[in-house]
């Protein structure tokens, strides 16, 4: 009998080879392969990092300049050691071997550097922009960034804090930068959200992840690939010529190639670019100066992995979006994560792609074939991230699969259709504490300006509260200052309750100013340029004025006496030895001691806080707010709006405005926001200022945008992270603009009584022109039934008021909660017998949906001969008017009788027709139309950019012409006016 002997021997060979194997992987960690790592220089060793410099060039003369300088950035929890894993396969091998100068930043690990966990975000950008000088400096040349997953990070945002300053282009492996967009396995946007946020407030400002957690965690994104790499490993362990070739990369997955993150990396990372999305809105902090991803202009390439579960393809490809100044292109490869940059694909594809871009950018080579320009995307994705199908052929489980995309497929159903439960959930935490609290209040209620932003401060001292001319400060640091300018008050004699002008540019030092006086308890009586300075300081009964340098000579020549704060760069005041002016800014706030009366924020509900001025037909008029006024706008705007951290509101009106003290700073605090401060409103610099805050929510009054959104040289780009336009009176026109250029966000359009007990808001902005409905907390409000020809509220059989059917025209009338101002009309047995309301004297129509369309003041209503006229109901038909800019309503008297006349503005190069306005006028549920339109070249704007009529009206009846028209009763049309019509209208008795 023959005996096979290979059949008996080979399996013992395996079998002591796979023990000789196993044996070496258990003492040594892995196999040993006799690879040497490729030779490197270290150019730059600081405590933040060492920069290398791989096959470094010979400095002898004569020999060859070595190619452009490419420098790879690695993510926070891998080795630097990832870019040269295999010497022959490795990215440094490979950029070396095409020509290129390949330099290496390495962080080191934190855990075994001194301060090392301590650091955060801003201090890798910070030491990855000193490395790129560094690099440039050496070399000569401008440098080429590539960076893998959060080191591709690192490179967009050094690039945009830079300004792409000596950066030829950036190349990034599965860098996310629209992190909301696809989150790793499939999670959902607001519950990633709301978990990031939660981890970085109450885990990762506390601990940090040890080298073992980065690589579990890792691994874990994608276990089934895991095992089956380690399963696979074990069954070739007798093949030891088959495992060689991988077994570097092996030991670098499974253990070396790990090191520690620090906490406040983490944190940072959870809450900038995860919960807030910073890298798409903009807005994000580096060592104090605020960072938009719109400052490169370099050149970029991402490349993106088909299957890449972590940096998912439509997170990836946000850059073209944020990006919009650059050149954006795209790779794609079938892999995952770690297979873009390192193994067979990243050797055969992904590096070579690379060492052909950098030559093809520096002009010595052509550019690659397997590139193309990003498409963009839209902003909502219908796909979560990894499709189905390229999960499935890279050869994860089909039922897990099918499941997992089961689950997705019926979550997506629900949001198409509707909010999904999370988000109303999150919503409703959210906003559910606010209008508890609001409903609290009374008038022995604490609740103030300085109180709120105490507590902030107290709750978050190192979120970001304030951020202007570029920088950010934190709640602690402004509550701190205010804090100081409250000791400066006390020093110079200041006392709650006192009148304290406020003349000041709207800048950190007023808001803090402003605060101080409320943390004070005093009132705060805000000074308008525009006014009669004179007249406000004497009805304000403003003992003394707080003002900045650029104020101070303005100030000097009013009563009493001046305190000067803050200026920044202009601080040299030279100012005279007079006890009348006080630089606030020499008072050591340590050195001040506190008397015994002081309490910090002592203001109730009923105290006066705030005095600000309109101008009421060339007059001026104080109003007061008292500080439930204050909060009943604060906590509504923040509840309506929906502001949260994540949130910047850009507050362009003035602070002595109600809008910016009511809205936009009291939103802004309240909601625990950012707030944005604007040096005033310029076309130029919105969209720049918009994008480097981070823009979310845009207060405005009026027609302010109108300077925006009709400037020639207006133009989004990509993508902009404006979701609100809150504020009032913004023309219907105008709305509409405004809402189709910002796309999808909306327009918020509240409305507000003087003393603040009705509050109506339009949330959904689906109407234009609607004020909306009551504000949820607010005072229960109704409409009393009105006769406007006899000026009468209407009672029914029992002596009630009657309430205003759907489309009647009705006097708003309040059910007031908390203070009740001294100079509202008070009415008793309204509804019920000894019930209380306010009447607000504001006319309004309710539709069938219960939303208010406001018809103007009681004293506004014009009675002609034709019937009733509201002036606030033609004026926003005409402004829908395709062509018209801005429109205003008034009515001039003509023997005894009232002529109503609309006049408008038209967009450059618009005309309109009679039946254009035959049209609008006649879709009006409520009134009737004006006697006469006609278009005017431009019209005046008040300080607040409201239309104003005073020369309007004194113009009298406009003369015949094209843009003129006259409404004809008979034919129940406008035509054209003539001189024969004009002098009927002027002649009628």
């Amino acid at each position: 009998m023959d005996v096979n002997l290979s059949a008996i021997t080979r399996p013992i060979e395996r079998l002591v080879a796979t023990a000789q194997n196993g044996l070496e992987v258990l003492r040594l960690g892995g196999l040993e392969t006799d690879s040497a790592p490729s030779p490197f220089q270290i150019v730059e060793s600081v405590q933040m990092y060492k920069l290398r410099r791989y096959f470094p060039p010979d400095s002898r003369p004569g020999q060859p300049r070595p190619g452009p300088p490419v420098l790879m950035v690695h993510p926070m929890m891998m080795s630097a050691d990832m870019w040269d894993v295999t010497r022959e396969h490795g990215a440094v091998g490979i950029v070396h071997a095409a020509g290129l100068d390949a330099w290496v930043i390495d962080f080191g690990s934190p855990d075994k550097v001194e301060g090392g966990m301590r650091r955060n975000l801003a201090d890798h950008v910070v030491a990855l922009s000193q490395a790129v000088e560094t690099v440039a400096q050496t070399t000569g040349q401008d440098v080429h960034l590539a960076g893998y997953s959060q080191g591709g990070m690192f490179c967009y945002q050094t690039a945009a804090y830079r300004r792409s300053k000596n950066i030829a282009s950036i190349v990034t492996f599965g860098a996310p930068v629209d992190t909301l967009a696809a989150l790793p396995m499939g999670i959902p946007a607001n519950f990633g959200a709301a978990a990031a946020n939660f981890m970085a407030d109450h885990v990762f400002n506390r601990l940090a992840i040890p080298s073992w957690l980065a690589r579990t965690g890792f691994q874990l994104m994608d276990p089934l690939k895991t095992a089956k790499a380690r399963i696979d490993f074990l069954r070739q362990l007798h093949d030891r010529e088959a495992l060689l070739p991988r077994e570097q990369q092996r030991r670098f997955l499974e253990s070396e190639g790990w090191i520690a993150w620090s906490g406040p990396a983490v944190s940072e990372l959870l809450k900038q670019f995860i919960a807030h999305n910073r890298m798409m809105t903009g807005g994000f902090a580096i060592g104090g100066q605020l960072v938009t991803l719109t400052d490169i202009t370099c050149p970029v390439l991402a490349f993106v992995g088909e299957v890449d579960d972590i940096g998912q393809p439509a997170s990836v490809r946000g850059i073209r979006r944020a990006a919009p100044n650059a050149e954006v292109y795209e790779c794609t490869v079938r892999t995952g994560h770690f297979g873009l940059v390192v193994g067979s694909k990243a050797a055969q594809l992904s590096w070579p792609t690379v060492a052909e871009w950098v030559l093809w950018i520096s002009g010595h080579g052509d550019k690659p074939s397997n590139i193309a320009p990003m498409i963009e995307q839209p902003a909502e994705y219908t796909d979560t991230g990894v499709t189905l199908s390229n999960r499935i052929l890279h050869g994860v489980g089909e039922a897990s699969e099918m499941a997992l995309a089961f689950a997705r497929s019926a979550a997506d159903a629900v949001v198409a259709a509707n909010k999904s439960i999370r988000t109303l959930a999150v919503e409703t935490v959210r906003t559910l504490p606010r209008l508890a609290r609001l409903g609290q209040i009374n008038d022995h209620t604490r609740i103030s300006l300085g109180r709120i932003i105490a507590e902030q401060a107290h709750d978050a001292p190192h979120g970001e509260f304030l951020l202007f001319d570029g920088r950010v400060h934190t709640y602690e640091a402004v509550d701190r200052r205010i804090n100081n300018v409250v000791r400066g008050l006390i020093e110079v004699g200041v006392r709650q309750g006192e009148h304290v002008g406020v003349l000041m540019e709207t800048r950190p030092s007023a808001l803090v100013a402003i605060a101080a006086l409320s943390r004070l308890g005093a009132v705060a009586v805000l000074l308008r340029p525009d006014t009669d300075l004179a007249a406000a300081v004497r009805i304000g009964g403003v003992t003394e004025i707080i003002t900045d340098p650029p104020n101070l000579e303005t100030a000097r020549q009013l009563p009493g006496r001046v305190l000067v704060l803050g200026g920044g760069e202009s601080r040299d005041l030279h100012l005279p030895r007079d006890a009348a002016v006080v630089d606030m800014e020499k008072i050591d706030p340590d050195a001040v001691q506190l008397p015994a009366w002081y309490r910090p924020n002592p203001g109730l509900a009923r105290d006066l806080a705030f005095v600000a001025f309109t101008t009421v037909d060339g007059e001026l008029v104080a109003k007061q707010i008292t500080n439930y006024r204050w909060a009943l706008s604060a906590f509504g705007t923040a509840s309506t709006a929906a502001l949260d951290h994540g949130d910047t509101v850009y507050c362009l009106t003035p602070l002595h405005h109600e809008s910016g003290l009511l809205v936009s700073l009291g939103g802004a605090v309240v909601g625990g926001s950012r707030i944005a401060l604007s040096r005033g409103l310029r076309p130029d610099r919105f969209v720049a200022e918009v994008r480097q805050y981070g823009v979310s929510v845009v207060s405005y009054t009026w027609a302010m945008l109108r300077d925006v959104i009709d400037d020639p040289g207006f133009a989004l780009h990509g993508y902009h992270p404006v979701r609100l336009f809150i504020g009032s009176g913004m023309p219907t026109g105008l709305w509409q603009r405004v809402a189709d250029a910002f796309a999808p966000a909306r327009v918020v359009e509240f409305f507000a009584t003087t003393d603040g007990h009705a509050v109506l808001a339009n949330v959904t902005g689906a109407k234009v022109g609607s004020k909306g409905r009551p504000l949820p907390g607010a005072v229960h409000i109704e409409l009393g039934a009105y006769d406007a020809e006899h000026d009468l509220i209407l009672e029914n059989d029992r002596g009630f008021v009657q309430v205003a059917d759907v489309n009647q025209a009705g006097v708003l009338l309040a059910e007031p909660r908390g203070p009740i101002d001294p100079t509202a009309s008070v009415k008793r047995g309204v509804f019920a017998p000894a019930d209380t309301w306010i009447c607000t004297e504001y006319l309004f129509r309710r539709d069938d949906d219960g939303d208010y369309w406001l018809l103007g003041r009681r004293g506004s209503v014009v009675r002609t001969p034709r019937g009733i006229v509201y002036c606030e109901p033609v004026t926003d038909a005409l402004g829908f008017v395709n062509g018209v800019d801005l429109a205003v309503t008034y009515p001039i008297s003509v023997r005894g009788r009232q002529v109503v006349i609309s006049a408008v503005t038209l967009r450059p190069g618009a005309t309109i027709t009679a039946a254009d306005l035959t049209e609008a006028v006649g879709r009006m549920p409520v009134g009737l139309g004006p006697d006469i339109v006609h278009v005017v070249p431009e019209m005046t704007l008040s300080a607040t950019y409201r239309p104003t009529v005073s020369a309007l009206r004194a113009a009298g009846i406009p003369k015949p012409g094209r843009q003129v028209w006259y409404f004809e009763p008979s034919a129940g049309q406008f035509r054209r006016l003539t001189s024969t019509a004009r002098s009927e209208i002027v002649g009628a008795h």
